[in-house]
């Protein structure tokens, strides 16, 4: 199965004005990196967000969202969010903007 591609056209949407972010093909779907370190992703239909351990826990709480396991290895710090949790744009900009607060405080790479 390929990545939402719709999904990955409302990230850029979110991101366009967004200095130091570079969008990459990577795990068989897209990444968008800030500084080099992954910040979201699309993974099929679900967003990958980058949130730190701390925020994910809470995060896990929050209806469809999910640990971030696609190899049989959840990734601590990582969560995903299925689509009905995306419906509207409001929604996809806040998980951005969560995952935005954790990766803009890592060392760039």
């Amino acid at each position: 199965m390929t990545f939402d591609e719709y999904l990955a056209e409302r990230i850029r949407a979110a991101l366009v004005r967004k200095k130091g972010v570079v969008e990459k093909k990577m795990f068989g779907g897209v990444g968008f990196l800030l500084h080099g370190n992954m910040l979201v992703g699309v993974w099929k239909t679900s967003l990958i967000v980058r949130l730190g351990p701390e925020q994910t826990d809470d995060a896990l709480l929050e209806p469809h969202v999910r640990v971030f396991d696609i190899t049989g290895k959840p990734m601590k710090g990582w969560a995903m969010v299925d689509a009905p949790g995306l419906a509207d744009d409001a929604a996809l900009k806040d998980w951005i903007q969560r995952a935005w607060k954790f990766v803009s405080k890592l060392p760039k790479k």
